[in-house]
């Protein structure tokens, strides 16, 4: 640490204010606030701080910035601003046009609609959500149109601007406010039943539309009553697996958070109308500051982003600058915001649990972890004489016994590194060997790799102990020692009894080893199995790919070139002409001799073949 830092920290005033770590090219990697500058920096250079990031900042920081404010509200607003402004690389960040979906209703309007919106305001409408997936948005839009009836089209009057039904009214999806004389009290039925389901207040949706339908079948309305019957079970089915975790209908989001060294993830748990709706991980990686700092800054800038501003903001731990921060999400809401760290009943069971969804979401990201250690462990693991930092994998696949291939595809410090993807097309052994296209294959790529100086740490077959035979024969008839070979077999379900209908037995995936009789079983959730299955799954996509691209490719042209008198431009020209080999074999007389090139006996000679060859 300079002399010149040490002084210019001794000289700060105690006083709440905002600084900014530069690196020797002037550029900020860290902006971070404080109630006490003075006493916050000082922690970090006393000398009896033995956290990781300290020396860190010994080999980075070649410059400190201050900006004094008047109280620690107007320090988390300076801190977004520099945040968003120099974008520094240990602040932990939501990523941009990364909001989440939200449904938004404006009420005000004649005939209300549902929108589909990122961005939160303050504008008197109601917002429903966040949806954290865009299948679960979907899921709940298709109740709605359907059961519910509300408008779809964009127009804010619609009735001045269509003259005719939009092809949702017309399959009866909402009752046309844009064309018929839909008088507005009964289209806020429809309004005011969609709210309630949204809001998840079940009990009182189902006595509303019992009561409504009881009163349509007294008036002898069937048609209506039976709607209202099928809303019923929609709603009934679509709400019950949502589970009630408040006894108060309130909005909420439980916060927790994990780390690993320098990985950090932080969970948020969405709770509104006191239902779980869903939740989402943030994962950032190579942090090196305290996670409490890096956990208040997250959420200062998360919720200055737009995202739905919550009733309850529940924290597992107190961060510096909470009543400063529940002030301005109240002044945002328009209505009191409380961000609390409870230490009793079922909001502390809600941080717990999203708590152990973060620590659970960063132990299973194997992309997030370091890759090298992963290596390494997988070394350990598995007995291997190298740390396999180059891993390359192979498939044979084949199509109903036709057009055998194979593929090979390889990761280096575990990352995919499709320069080095190959496909082999297999001539010399009969289809449906697989031991020996994969001996063909694995021998090929060994014998280019020994040309070339060129070989892997490890190969990884797709298989069972009969492939793993087959690349060792290859390598052994090539004297190849100094490279690593496992295979890795797939899931299996086995049968325990005789019937079919009996219990089955789930058996794992499996590495068999050169050196062992038994395989080796790793947890099917570690970062080492994870990373071996990701590498064999993409080998048996590529593989897969391409043998189907082959078998298309030559049943094609098998089916053409037996014809007599179809060379390769009246080939072409059919095919441009028709599109498919399906609807060329469609094709009446008439229509194959409409294709330039081809006559009327050509065309009879190509509509016998055809229709007398299977398609």
């Amino acid at each position: 640490m300079e002399t010149v830092l040490e002084q210019k920290i001794a000289q700060l005033p105690p006083r709440p204010g905002v600084y900014l770590m530069k690196d020797e090219s002037g550029r900020v990697f860290y902006v971070g606030k404080a109630i006490n500058l003075r006493e916050r920096l000082h922690s970090y250079f006393s000398g009896g701080d033995s956290r990781f990031f300290v020396p860190l900042l010994g080999e980075l920081l070649a410059d400190l910035e201050t900006v004094l404010v008047g109280n620690e509200k107007e320090a988390l607003l300076l801190e977004n601003e520099l945040i968003r402004r120099y974008k520094p690389r240990f602040n932990v960040r939501p990523k941009e046009g990364k909001n989440f979906i939200y449904l938004r209703l404006d009420a005000a309007q004649r005939y209300p609609r549902l929108e589909v919106t990122r961005q939160v305001q303050n504008d008197g409408a109601r917002y429903f959500g966040p949806y954290p997936l865009a299948h679960a948005l979907r899921q709940t839009l298709g109740v709605i149109n359907r059961y519910f009836k509300l408008r779809t089209c964009s127009d804010h009057d619609p009735a001045t601007h269509r003259r005719r039904p939009c092809l949702l009214c017309q399959i009866a999806r909402f009752p046309a406010p844009s064309v018929y004389d839909i008088p507005p009290d009964e289209y806020r039925h429809h309004v005011a039943d969609a709210i309630l389901f949204l809001e998840g207040k079940k009990t009182d949706l189902i006595d509303s539309l019992r009561a409504r339908m009881a009163e349509a079948v007294q008036a002898q309305r069937f048609e209506q009553a039976a709607r209202l019957r099928d809303r019923l079970e929609a709603i009934e089915r679509t709400l019950e697996p949502q589970k009630i975790v408040a006894a108060e209908a309130i909005d909420q989001d439980a916060a927790g958070f994990h780390r690993r060294d320098k990985h950090f993830l932080i969970f948020l748990f969405y709770v509104r109308a006191g239902r779980v709706i869903g939740g989402r991980a943030f994962s950032f990686s190579g942090q090196a500051f305290p996670e409490r700092e890096l956990f208040a800054s997250f959420l200062n800038l998360y919720y200055e982003a737009g995202n739905f501003v919550p009733d309850e903001i529940l924290l597992p731990i107190r961060i510096e600058g909470m009543k400063e921060l529940a002030e301005l999400l109240s002044e945002r809401k328009g209505s009191k915001v409380r961000v609390l760290v409870p230490r009793r009943g079922g909001k502390l069971e809600l941080v717990r649990m999203s708590t152990r969804n973060a620590e659970e979401a960063l132990e299973r990201q194997p992309g997030d972890a370091d890759k090298g250690t992963i290596l390494e462990r997988l070394k350990d693991r598995l007995g291997l004489r190298r740390i396999p930092h180059r891993m390359e994998c192979f498939d044979a696949s084949h199509f109903r016994g036709e057009t055998l291939v194979a593929a090979k595809v390889a990761m280096t410090e575990g990352q995919p590194d499709k320069d080095r993807y190959r496909r082999y097309k297999i001539t010399s052994v009969r289809v449906g060997d697989d031991f020996a296209a994969l001996y063909e294959t694995v021998s090929r790529r060994l014998k280019r790799g020994l040309a070339e100086n060129d070989l892997p740490d490890l190969l990884v077959i797709d298989g069972g102990k009969g492939q793993l035979a087959s690349a060792q024969a290859a390598m052994k008839d090539l004297g190849i020692t100094c490279v690593d070979v496992i295979a890795l077999a797939k899931v299996r379900e086995l049968e325990e009894g005789e019937e079919p209908y009996e219990r089955r037995r789930r058996v794992p995936e499996r590495i068999f080893l050169p050196s062992r009789r038994e395989p080796v079983v790793l947890p099917q959730d570690s970062p080492e199995m994870l990373l071996l299955a990701r590498l064999r799954d993409e080998a048996h996509r590529f593989a897969i790919t391409y043998q189907r691209k082959l078998f298309r490719r030559e049943r094609t042209r098998s089916e053409l070139e037996d014809i007599p008198g179809i060379g390769t431009e009246r080939r072409k020209a059919l095919l441009r002409h028709f599109g498919s080999l399906k609807r060329l074999g469609e094709a009446s007389i008439e229509e194959l001799a409409e294709v330039q090139g081809i006559g009327p006996a050509t065309a009879r000679r190509i509509h016998e073949h055809l229709r007398g060859t299977e398609l």
